[in-house]
């Protein structure tokens, strides 16, 4: 998040956002805010402070009791006036006097050099006015620089605050204390005590203070703001519950999985933290022109001093025209452009279900034109339910057959498994023990249950041993099946069917009307891909494809010239998530360590994904308004500010400079402020 140009947290406000970025830990981000905090005070004191003195010491100018018709003079008021500006120039001046000697020391000279430079010119030559030097002193023109600078600072970092105020909030969901429950009572104690195991007892319209699972109880959870998900979540035991969701109406006990550090809400505010201060291309464009403007800014200034003073005007004139175009052209607005942005459309994203580890992966969200969607769980709801049962051998029923089948899948969390089992539940039936269990890639499981060797497999794995489907085989096209082998023998098959989400339409809908296509890829049978793709209206499909296959379709769109983003669960589909243009990890809920994926959706939600693109559009469309008007602003102002209009009686005063340049960097933190996420 910290751009090159500028000083440090100490003193300048831009990288205060730098400052508002919470580690894992929230109580670090409470810091951050504090610190924050106190930098708004300090420049709001220092303003007060030169606003007085300013009013004196314009009073006691030459040039201003010239214009205001008034004479204030009296035996050592010269000095007077040189004591008040010597305050105003260490006082008031001094962040930016730090920043010089900062960007100096780092040898990466930016907007506080800028700023630091004309100040100290301006000074350095109005005390040699007030020690013998002729001509005309500069205070007044100094005090009204360093007064509009503290007051532009003071704005800017306010709007700063206001941009990461989604990270703050985020910070504040995790409560302060958590109600542990002991053998003979309840015991208040701070969250970030709590360990694994821990149980915690939360009450009615509270906070969650941990990650776990519920032991006792039931409630509606409010976690829209973790998942971005409105409606109120029931939970009941045995559900996982998030820290920082809030309690409905009911009281639940929670065993704890782990340590609030390593919370989902931590890891979350770890995740935008470190999005935050990764760099972007967007981000290093903006940096490498500001740099540029720093040295435009030195050399345009030294030059349009060197002209005027060359042409016959007064060093007074010449150098007022040279320190309005180094405080014009500071890169002040140009070095927010950016961060402004990240630092709102990151927490932003957060809040939305919407995590974003790669920078730049998110902002090329707009060069997106496929989108290649796994089925289960993304596009459907993920819930297989068996919808029948067929035995091909008389001597196993259709109990037997799932009773085998349950053996095999009790370690799977694929929902397939999920499914078998949930049957065997509903049938009170009693899963055997296995032996010698065995993954087929892709294709299946095998094992030995009570001395038979038993296989459950998919469709492909018939026809690449050719094994012939039995008589009569029927399966709707929104059926996925299994078969099951016993000793060698086809014993029956179960057939699972699953729900297209109701929002997958309409997300294939708005990626439409957007030009970007969408492809089904799944491991199902043809069958069922058809009938999905045909019922979303999706472009095409690809099925029975391998986890590995899966990388190579791919690069098979990609080599068509297609910007492609793959979303899939990041287990599986890793390879694929990595070669895909953007990786997206859906269906992760608190597993946000999805290491391939560039963003992770906590919700399975299609909407979010269409979401997520169009942010991602929305989020770059400001970096490019903001970093128009950074540059464009310097375009018009800095002839100005040289003098190009004087002979017609157009002329800005370093203190108008100041001021341009404070509105042009607020105009950019207003324009990001207003970035939304629209769902």
């Amino acid at each position: 998040m910290e751009h090159q140009h500028t000083a440090n947290k100490e003193t300048h406000a831009g990288h205060d956002i730098s400052s508002m970025q919470h580690g894992a830990n929230p109580s670090m981000g409470m810091a951050g805010h504090n610190h924050h905090a106190m930098m708004i005070a300090d420049f709001k004191k220092r303003f007060y402070v030169v606003l007085v003195l300013t009013i004196l010491i314009m009073l006691l100018s030459e040039m201003i009791q010239h214009w205001l018709n008034i004479h204030i003079n009296f035996p050592g008021s010269k000095y007077v006036l040189f004591a008040l500006s010597s305050i105003v120039f260490f006082y008031g001046g001094f962040p930016f006097l730090k920043g010089l000697a900062d960007e100096v020391k780092a040898k990466n000279p930016g907007m506080m050099f800028l700023i630091g430079f004309a100040i100290t010119v301006a000074y350095i030559y109005s005390v040699a006015i007030v020690f013998g030097l002729q001509g005309m002193d500069f205070f007044w023109e100094l005090a009204t620089l360093i007064l509009i600078m503290l007051l532009g600072h003071w704005v800017e970092m306010k709007s700063v605050a206001g941009a990461s105020k989604e990270l703050e909030l985020l910070v504040q969901l995790m409560p302060a204390d958590a109600h542990m429950v002991m053998p003979n009572m309840v015991h208040d104690v701070k969250t970030d005590t709590l360990k694994e195991n821990d149980i915690i007892l939360v009450k009615p319209g509270e906070k969650v203070a941990a990650d776990g699972i519920i032991l006792e109880g039931e409630s509606y959870l409010n976690e829209s703001m973790l998942t971005g998900e409105s409606k109120p979540v029931q939970k009941v035991k045995g559900d996982k519950v998030i820290a920082g969701a809030i309690n409905g109406n009911g009281s639940i006990k929670v065993t704890v999985s782990h340590a609030a550090k390593d919370s989902y809400l931590s890891q979350v505010i770890k995740l935008v933290d470190d999005a935050q201060k990764s760099k972007s291309q967007t981000q290093l464009l903006a940096d490498k022109a500001a740099r540029w403007l720093t040295i435009i800014a030195l050399v345009t200034g030294i030059t349009t001093f060197l002209y005027w003073y060359l042409t016959g005007q007064s060093i007074a004139f010449a150098m007022e025209r040279m320190v309005t175009v180094i405080v014009i052209c500071c890169p002040h607005a140009l070095g927010l452009a950016v961060p402004l942005v990240v630092a709102k459309s990151t927490a932003l994203s957060a809040k939305n279900g919407l995590l974003i580890k790669n920078r730049t992966a998110f902002e090329n969200a707009r060069k997106i034109t496929t989108i290649v969607f796994d089925k289960t769980g993304t596009l459907t709801v993920g819930k297989f339910e068996v919808s029948k049962i067929v035995s091909l051998q008389k001597e196993f029923s259709e109990n037997e057959i799932i009773r085998l089948a349950s053996a095999l899948e009790q370690k799977s969390e694929h929902p397939i498994a999920t499914g078998i089992l949930q049957k065997i539940k509903e049938l009170s039936i009693t899963i055997p023990a296995t032996e010698n269990f065995n993954a087929i890639t892709g294709k299946g499981v095998e094992a030995t249950v009570e001395g038979k060797k038993v296989l459950v497999v998919s469709p492909g794995y018939l026809k690449e041993k050719n094994i012939t489907p039995p008589d009569g085989f029927t399966a709707n096209d929104t059926e996925t099946v299994v078969f099951v082998i016993v000793n060698n023998q086809l014993a029956g098959y179960i057939a699972l069917s699953d729900e297209i989400r109701p929002e997958s339409a309409e997300a294939i809908k708005t990626l439409k009307q957007n030009n970007i296509k969408s492809i089904l890829l799944t491991g199902d049978n043809s069958k069922v891909a058809k009938s999905v793709s045909d019922t979303l209206g999706m472009d095409s499909f690809f099925a029975e494809v391998l986890p590995h296959q899966k990388l190579e379709k791919i690069k098979d769109l990609q080599s068509k010239d297609e910007f492609v983003a793959m979303t899939g669960d990041g287990v599986n589909d890793a390879p694929a998530l990595a070669q895909a243009d953007i990786g997206i990890a859906v269906g992760s809920g608190s597993d946000i360590a999805a290491e391939t994926a560039g963003i992770v959706l906590v919700n399975s939600n299609p909407k979010d994904i269409v979401s997520l693109i169009l942010f991602g559009k929305a989020t770059y469309r400001k970096m490019i308004q903001n970093l128009i008007w950074a540059t464009g602003y310097n375009v018009i102002a800095l002839p100005l500010a040289a003098g190009i209009l004087y002979k017609q009686g157009i002329l800005l005063s370093p203190a108008a400079g100041a001021v341009l340049m404070t509105v042009s960097t607020v105009v950019v933190a207003i324009n990001a402020s207003m970035l939304s996420v629209k769902k």
